[in-house]
């Protein structure tokens, strides 16, 4: 009997050991066949993941930051316990015992899945096995692929710490709006640092993983705290919470960002601008978008934020003031339908769905507003963002359109939507009402750079970013017109010519494969032999052309072209008047040049770049200090930096020319548009038809400059001059920049030797003379000028036409502009088009 048993029993045994064995090498040969060609699990230990980049001002301030997943690498040093043990507690409690997966996690879930037929299929991944996931694998729910993970993560098990596994999971987490790794989530849900987060605030982070997109703190509110109090109950459960504070946390309330309880952190950082939307255009260039958009790369910026806001508010006042002048109503193109004017709440909330600028601060800041009735002497307004007051009405009354010719009825629209800003009193700024704006048309630019380093500043690139993005400092290609004139006389001075060197100022006809060209003076009056500092000084356009003719304009295009106003200048004569177009950004490192004697200046928007690991990858500042860790340096001298530039021009050159130009400033073409406490050179420019105008000027320290005009070029109107609108906006800057950084006597080079000449006759005069047509020119040492040479370019004087006479004024007409001023000026060239160049 006992033997039939044991026989009975070992058959039983057999099979078992058989179906064990035979299920062993089944899950063997599974878990061989999907573990080749698996990705390879050690590239994780370089793994760098992306990050955001960011620009900084100057002072260390963040002023933008760029990226595709916001996320902010911490090293697992860095992440406070509390957050570790909070994630720990909801997604994976046996984190620091397992080898990479949970035997019973998986085999509770299979049970589940049997149980419900599939219907409900829950997850059991370790949170190595979701670092293998997210990084290495797919996200599908097929078995496959669970295999796969499950041979990974043990992998992984055996080639990093945990700690490092739990970096590579606690960075790389998605955790809903945009946030990626648990740095960048608690700046986005409560704008706090991690080691600042309490109990409750981390389960909250810890709720995420699971499906960001239900557990959002506004829609899914409710079951965001269930979810949040259930990570607090593990994290007390596992110890790492005593009872007290599990009772204290899970009574919190749930606050965030989104529910209005925090301030977001983006509404520290300063709206996006020109200036920084341009770095990232150049830095994606020379980086590539990839690196710059995920490389974590920390930007040092150039910009000086108080002169960026004085820039800005300067041309846009300009701007505005020239836009009112034209009597249009435009607003901004947009209208809310009937229903969104139904109730307070409807129209705020379809308003701030509106896209329209905000970023527009001058006289204060705009609000965009809609209209929601029309009378006959007052409009009312619902203003976003802003509570209607018995003190602080929304109402515009009738004077406040006295600007444009119809009424409201004529004029406006209910629902229309505008923008207003308050009116308040000059004497103490109390409140007067509210006034309606608009975005004007014309547009234009601003760059200021200093003159050493060319590092810029200041940089507007038209009236608001959010109106528009394209950039006209640096995008916009415009004629320069006059304001190229520079760099004739520049080229001129280089070959011989003097700045009482006498040109024929006469008419001058010349064929053309588009007809007889008969270019004009703007005052269209002829002045005869006239000295170059004259000619320079009224913007003689005649006088240039003939120049050119004399140097040569392959000669003056070389010339364009070493200082970078062009890459290929086109050898025309009509190119001498700034027919040709560039950027602003160019002229103004140009004349950078001429205000540093003449060397060579690359402006810069970045000072430093740094890679995530604090690493130095672009410095702009290339110069030597020779003796900078000399502990020896006397208290009173600091250390000696040794300059690298490139030499572009002869430093007497450079003198001779800025000398000139101040005299445009002090008695030319410019005066009475610009009057600061230091001295100031620089030249206007105004293309045919006013369809361009610039003012491009420099002290010893700042060059800036500044174009105006429609995007889609068209005339402004007789009364649109470079030194009636963009002399303001220079003016405005530089009263402020001035004081920051100071100015001085342009520095006169070794080799001047100074003789009195008459800036009418070129004659020279003895050095004791004085009056208002005496000047004291540089020559160049060892050099014998010649007086009473006269040069015409080829092009014969003619008699049969009169000459500007002594006492005459060389302006003939009186108007006003666009500020209000009065202003003499000559008639408009009647001649052709743009192609014509520059006038004044």
């Amino acid at each position: 009997m006992l033997r039939p048993i044991t026989t009975f029993l070992g058959t039983i045994f057999s099979l078992v050991t058989l179906v064990v064995v035979v299920i062993a090498l089944s899950i063997g040969a599974v878990f061989h066949i999907y573990g080749k060609d698996l990705p390879s699990h050690e590239s994780l230990a370089n793994y760098t993941p992306p990050t955001i980049s960011r620009i900084y001002s100057g002072e260390g301030r963040i002023i933008d930051e760029f990226s595709r997943e916001r996320r902010l690498f911490t090293p697992a040093e860095d992440i406070p316990d509390l957050v570790k043990q909070a994630f720990i507690s909801a997604e994976d409690k046996n984190f620091y015992s397992h080898a990479g997966y949970d035997a019973r996690g998986i085999a509770a879930a299979v049970v589940e899945a049997v149980r419900s037929r599939g219907r409900n299929v829950r997850g059991a991944s370790t949170i190595t096995q979701q670092v293998m996931k997210n990084f290495l694998l797919s996200g599908d729910r097929r078995i496959e692929r669970k295999i796969k993970e499950i041979i990974l993560a043990t992998r992984i098990e055996e080639t990093l710490s945990k700690e490092d596994i739990l970096e590579l999971y606690m960075n790389e987490i998605f955790l809903g709006q945009n946030s990626y790794g648990v740095t960048a989530a608690a700046q986005t849900y409560f704008n706090k640092p991690l080691r600042e987060l309490a109990p409750h605030e981390a389960a909250f982070l810890a709720s995420m993983p699971k499906a960001p997109s239900d557990y959002h703190p506004v829609r899914e509110s409710e079951r965001l705290l269930t979810r949040r109090n259930f990570v607090l109950k593990e994290m007390y459960e596992n110890g790492y919470i005593d009872k007290a504070s599990y009772e204290t946390e899970v009574a919190q309330p749930l606050r965030s960002v989104q529910n209005g309880d925090f301030e977001p952190f983006s509404a520290q950082l300063p709206p996006r601008d020109y200036f920084t939307d341009e770095i990232r255009r150049q830095l994606s260039q020379d980086f590539g978008e990839g690196e710059f958009f995920s490389g974590g790369l920390a930007v040092r910026a150039t910009i000086d934020r108080e002169l960026q806001d004085i820039a800005a508010e300067a041309l846009r006042e300009q701007l505005e003031i020239y836009d009112r002048g034209t009597g249009r109503w435009r607003g901004t193109g947009k209208t809310l339908p009937e229903e969104a004017l139904a109730s307070e709440e409807t129209w705020r909330a379809a308003l701030a769905d509106t896209r329209v600028a905000r970023d527009i601060k001058l006289d204060g800041t705009w609000y965009p507003a809609v209209i929601l009735e029309i009378g006959d002497q007052q409009m009312r307004l619902g203003i976003e963002g802003v509570e209607e007051t018995d003190a602080e009405p929304h109402v515009v009354p009738r004077e406040d359109i006295a600007w444009l010719p119809g009424n409201f009825q004529e004029t406006f629209e209910r629902g229309e939507i505008v923008h207003v800003r308050r009116m308040t009193a000059d004497s103490d700024g109390s409140f007067i009402r509210w006034t309606l704006r608009q975005v004007p048309q014309v547009q234009g630019g601003f760059v200021a750079m200093d003159v050493n380093t060319g590092r810029v500043l200041a940089m507007q690139g038209g009236f608001s970013y959010q109106h528009s993005v394209f950039n006209r400092a640096t995008q916009a290609k415009r004629q320069p017109g006059s304001s190229f004139k520079p760099f004739v006389y520049a080229s001129a001075l280089d070959s011989g010519y003097t700045p009482a060197t006498i040109v024929v100022d006469a008419p001058i006809e010349i064929n053309t494969p588009q007809g007889l060209w008969r270019p004009k003076n703007s005052s269209n009056k002829f002045y005869g032999p006239t000295p170059l500092r004259t000619g320079i000084e009224q913007s003689r356009n005649l006088m240039t052309i003939r120049l050119a003719e004399e140097v040569g304009m392959e000669t003056v295009a070389s010339y364009a072209e070493k200082f970078g106003v062009y890459d290929n200048m086109k050898p025309f004569l009509a190119n001498a008047l700034g027919s040709e177009e560039t950027t602003l950004y160019k002229m103004v490192a140009a004349y950078s040049m001429f205000a540093n004697g003449g060397e060579r200046v690359q402006p810069t928007l970045v000072d430093r770049v740094q890679d995530r690991y604090g690493r130095t990858v672009y410095r702009h500042d290339t110069r030597d200090c020779t003796d900078c860790n000399d502990p020896g340096i006397p208290r009173s001298r600091g250390p000696r930096i040794v300059s690298d530039r490139e030499r572009v021009m002869d430093p007497v050159t450079a003198y001779q020319l800025t000398s000139m130009m101040k005299g445009v400033v002090d008695r030319g073409t410019a005066r009475g548009a610009i009057n600061l406490p230091v001295p100031i050179a620089g030249k206007t420019g105004t293309t045919n038809d006013a369809r361009d105008v610039w003012f491009v000027g420099f002290s010893s320290t700042i060059a800036a400059g500044c174009y105006i005009g429609y995007d889609q070029p068209r005339g402004m109107g007789r009364s649109a001059y470079g030194s009636s609108m963009c002399g303001p906006v220079f003016q405005a800057f530089m009263e402020k920049a001035i004081q920051k950084y100071g100015g001085t006597e342009f520095k006169v080079p070794e080799g001047c030797d100074f003789i009195n000449i008459d800036r009418y006759s070129g004659s020279r005069l003895p050095d004791g003379a004085s009056g208002a047509n005496v000047v004291s020119e540089c020559f160049r040492e060892g050099e014998d000028p010649l007086f009473g040479i006269m040069f015409d370019g080829g092009y014969a004087m003619g008699g049969d036409f009169d000459l500007f006479q002594a006492g005459e004024t060389e302006q003939v007409r009186e108007v006003t502009t666009s500020t209000g001023n009065k202003a003499q000026v000559g008639q408009k060239s009647s001649f052709g088009n743009m192609s014509s160049g520059g006038l004044y």
